[in-house]
């Protein structure tokens, strides 16, 4: 689980858009923290209370469009609809709050089972699970050594993974099948997750191992063409 306070509001039976957003209004507001940032796909928002908010001279309002994210330490933030991509933005934000405002669960579903954020619905609340961070057997032929050097480069890297630890990853699954043969995406996913890793590195090297998987083969730069972990 996150150590933000984090949120999401769903969509529930005989629920309508704007009482979602709603709950999503009042929980941010509920807790302590900086000013308030609220994201939307674009300007124009069709929602009587996300207007209600945005139109407060001490929110900023931004779009999608323009806007990186991820930059919002000692602000609470309101995301209304972000896919995946967006989502990926503020998988590890150091933010005071976060609350989002779901659209589909195809996009969320990672999200919400990795970050284990409060669901809000109507009516009902669903608190985070406890011992939400199982316990994770070992990977193993050093695959466990390598995602843990992976994530100590990219933690020291603002944006993430490099080129270089990409291309490292790539080569050595290709030049070292057997090594990840009997590692399976979900075990790679999970370790990158307990890792802490961002939600966009976490999905680049899950995709890597089960592109493999599928059969298929990277472009790898000359400099790391035969390159393999020790």
């Amino acid at each position: 689980m996150s150590m933000v306070p984090t949120a999401i509001s769903r969509l529930g039976e005989d629920d309508s858009r704007e009482s979602q957003n709603l709950r999503a209004v009042k929980w941010l507001l509920a807790q302590d923290g900086g000013p308030i940032v609220v994201v939307t796909p674009r300007r124009a928002v069709e929602s009587e209370c996300l207007a209600r908010l945005t139109s407060h001279p001490r929110v900023r309002h931004c779009a999608w469009r323009g806007h990186s994210g991820g930059f919002y330490d000692g602000q609470r933030v309101l995301y209304a609809w972000p896919d995946r991509q967006r989502l990926n933005e503020i998988w590890n934000a150091d933010a005071d709050a976060i609350a989002v405002i779901e659209w589909s669960t195809e996009e969320t579903a990672a999200w919400v089972e990795d970050v284990n954020p409060v669901q809000l619905y109507p009516g009902r609340t669903i608190e985070p699970q406890h011992g939400h961070l199982a316990t994770l057997d070992p990977l193993p032929n050093g695959v466990d050594a390598i995602l843990e050097h992976v994530a100590a480069m990219a933690a020291g890297y603002s944006t993430g993974l490099k080129w270089n630890e990409e291309d490292q990853l790539k080569a050595d699954m290709m030049n070292r099948p057997d090594r990840w043969a009997d590692v399976t995406v979900e075990q790679v996913r999970a370790k990158c997750r307990q890792l802490g890793m961002r939600g966009k590195d976490v999905d680049t090297i899950a995709d890597f191992v089960q592109r493999r998987k599928d059969g298929r083969r990277f472009n790898v730069r000359s400099s790391y063409r035969t390159f393999e972990f020790n």
